[in-house]
């Protein structure tokens, strides 16, 4: 059973989300910026209703959504709400802490701000494809651990979309140098 309560709003999970620590066989690091995006959203993929790309965010709740942007990058989303409801979470940026030697090999790159700085990054880095979507993201490959210290998050705008931009449903670890973008 997951510590966090995923049928919650995605604005709820996307908060308590920063500073849990994801790790995908092992490797990942501390949630450090997340974006909300909900079925009356016209910037969510939900929003027009259940397609065969977006179907998993109508499912059960708990469960990984992974997508191509811009036919390049896999993007992880976690599912929330009530089944039927369409609602997820974009995981944006994570503070790598495991497996540094996967995510620099899997990326190409040494600099650790870099390897999961950007939600495209952290697919990268983490190994997720296409292949994750559905998973229960509270059973292996996926573990999500607790912070063990209350987390002082920030919050703006959404990055990279053009509907709803003034919607303040991305939020980051406070003073963290690995979130995707600053937060003003």
């Amino acid at each position: 059973m997951p510590f966090i309560d995923f049928s919650a709003s995605s604005v709820e999970v996307a908060q308590r989300l920063i500073g849990v620590t994801l790790l995908v066989d092992g490797v990942g690091g501390r949630i450090v910026e997340t974006e909300a995006y909900d079925h009356d959203d016209p910037a969510s993929h939900s929003f027009s209703g259940p397609t065969k790309r977006n179907l998993v965010m109508f499912g059960p709740p708990c469960r990984a959504y992974v997508y191509r942007s811009y036919g390049i990058h896999w993007c992880l989303n976690f599912v929330c709400r009530t089944e039927g409801h369409g609602a997820g979470v974009l995981i944006r940026a994570i503070d790598p802490a495991a497996g540094l030697d996967i995510m620099r090999s899997r990326r190409g790159l040494d600099d650790v701000r870099l390897l999961c700085s950007g939600p495209g990054r952290v697919s990268q880095a983490l190994g997720i494809t296409r292949a994750h979507s559905g998973l229960p993201i509270d059973l292996p490959p996926f573990q999500l651990i607790p912070p063990l210290e209350p987390v002082t998050i920030v919050t703006g705008p959404r990055i990279g979309i053009s509907k709803a931009i003034d919607m303040p449903w991305r939020f980051g670890f406070a003073g963290s140098s690995f979130v995707s973008r600053p937060f003003r």
